[in-house]
């Protein structure tokens, strides 16, 4: 009997080691099968009647709570390296460090912005600006990139679902084919739109005819580069964005300071090469990726069922970019306080406030870049570290980590704020590389606008953490109301004031998005476990 005793629990180590926790008895009948015991075995050597009673007894065993987080080998050393992984890189011992990784990292992707900022600063010419221009030409230049941001963010998007899909499957071969799905469509789009502008500036005559091809001459530049980038962004290759906007940016500098060529023809001249750098290297990246890897091949989704899964992500790209241009396009069509020739066009002291706020998103970037880093890695690690019956300690701690991460948010925007601040007072700042003072109205502009951008980057946010479990309809809706409470604030009052009060529905509309996405996610960190297992 010793023996027997001895002999079970020495199979019922073997059967832990090699399957870790079994799912049912079948399991475990086969694997003692596979080490050679027969039916006759089981009842000499282990005194039970057949196989099929050994392995229910065992799968008893193992199917206590106290073997609930069992694992195989493999399993227990694929964990440890990714214990090891969570812990030190998240939490346990480096936080700090994280933070800089991630912030930095975030501060890096907003090189190519930089960079023009730079070009504007100390040559007063930049990839697509120039100081030169009079109202109307900068008027349809800023047109022109407005129209080609908001005709392809729908696209930027999907771009981001569809091909992170692939891509993270290891289907090289539908993520390329994607890719330029995407960026067709995305052009046939920007293609439409000048077609039917055309149309109704042909009945109605509001801008002359050159007018509008600049317009959409800078607008579907612009609108492809964007659409060349942001597969770059997708599949971790995001310094050849560096790479392309800085080379495109040196030949537009080196082109206007060395030629007397027309500055239009610059600027596109500059930008197409960027976009043929970008599609470029994507070409050859992709064709020495799936040659050299065999991945999985997926067939195309069905064009209603792509639809339906990016639809969402479309529209929050495209309502996005109305709302951060909303405020510019209201405040440039009122005739509240100054006469113009058009329609709409553009206001110098307004632009320059909303230029320099918008400083405010590009530098919380980074706390942007950490918040959701910081909450994979601990939501990846409390889930390895807690068992099922923890559930509201995991909710704590992670809604721990959210007021943490609007704690570290609100401390960084202190920071920005103050040197923002010394920019636009001190000589060293705007009046140094613009060689002239802000207008009372650029500061008015500028002071209001930055807050909106806060709140609407606090917003952004919480939307990063809804994309992260995958929920994409509260996003939506968050915006689309956001966008509206813009419109209608904006309008009221640039029409019964002035236009610069425009601003103040940007920041009205930015504090609601902010609202309605932090309640939403207070209420989503309450009960993450079910969100996060649903998401999947």
């Amino acid at each position: 009997m010793s023996t027997q005793k001895t002999a079970l629990e020495q199979l019922l180590e073997d059967i832990k080691e090699r399957n870790g926790k079994p799912v049912n008895v079948l399991v475990v009948a086969a694997s003692i099968e596979s080490l050679g015991i027969r039916d006759v075995d089981a009842q000499t050597d282990y005194d039970y009647p057949s196989i099929l009673d050994l392995a229910n007894y065992i799968f008893q065993i193992l199917d206590q709570k106290e073997y609930y987080q069992l694992k195989n080998e493999k399993q227990t050393n694929a964990g440890i390296k990714e214990y090891k992984r969570i812990s030190i890189n998240a939490y346990m011992t480096g936080r700090s460090l994280l933070f800089a990784k991630e912030y930095s990292t975030g501060l890096f992707h907003l090189l190519p912005v930089a960079l023009q900022i730079f070009a504007i600063i100390f040559f007063g010419f930049s990839l697509w600006t120039y100081v030169g221009f009079n109202d109307l030409q900068s008027t349809a230049v800023v047109f022109g990139v407005i129209v080609g941001l908001v005709a392809t963010g729908g696209f930027v998007q999907v771009i981001g679902k569809q091909v992170s899909f692939y891509w993270y499957s290891e289907d090289y071969s539908m993520a390329y084919a994607s890719i330029k799905q995407i960026v067709l469509l995305g052009m046939k789009t920007m293609l439409l739109l000048f077609i039917v502008s055309v149309a109704i500036n042909f009945f109605i005559h509001l801008y002359p005819f050159l007018f509008i091809c600049i317009v959409y001459a800078y607008g579907f530049l612009i609108g492809l580069f964007l659409l060349a980038l942001a597969p770059l962004y997708t599949i971790k290759q995001r310094w050849m964005i560096s790479v392309s906007v800085f080379v495109a940016t040196a030949l537009a500098l080196a082109l206007h300071l060395t030629t007397a060529i027309n500055t239009y023809l610059i600027h596109w001249l500059s930008i197409s090469i960027g976009i043929f750098i970008a599609f470029s290297y994507l070409f050859i990246f992709f064709k020495k990726l799936i040659g050299s890897t065999k991945g999985v091949h997926n067939k195309a989704p069905k064009m209603l069922l792509a639809i339906y899964r990016n639809l969402d992500y479309f529209l929050y790209g495209v309502t996005i970019y109305s709302f951060i241009f909303m405020d510019r396009i209201i405040a440039w069509s009122s005739r509240s306080g100054r006469n113009f020739p058009y329609a709409i066009y553009y206001e110098p002291d307004y632009e320059i406030g909303m230029d320099l706020a918008i400083l405010v998103f590009f530098f919380l970037a980074g706390v942007l870049e950490y918040s959701v880093s910081a909450f994979s890695r601990l939501m990846d690690y409390r889930q390895r570290t807690m068992i099922f019956d923890q559930v509201a300690q995991f909710n704590k701690s992670m809604l721990q980590l959210y007021f943490k991460n609007i704690k570290i948010f609100v401390g960084t925007a202190i920071l920005i704020g103050v040197l923002l601040y010394f920019i636009i007072t001190q000589p060293w700042g705007y009046e140094a590389g613009f060689d002239e003072q802000l207008s009372d109205l650029s500061i008015q502009v500028f002071i209001v606008g930055a807050l909106g951008y806060l709140f609407l980057t606090l917003g952004m946010l919480n939307v990063l953490y809804f994309y992260t479990l995958n929920r994409h309809k509260e996003p939506l809706a968050a915006i689309f109301i956001a966008t509206i409470v813009n419109l209608i604030i904006g309008l009221l009052l640039s029409r019964f004031f002035s236009y610069e009060y425009a601003v103040i529905g940007m920041l009205i509309g930015s504090m609601t998005f902010a609202a309605l996405t932090t309640i939403k996610a207070i209420r989503y960190f309450k009960k993450l476990d079910y969100h996060f297992y649903a998401s999947y």
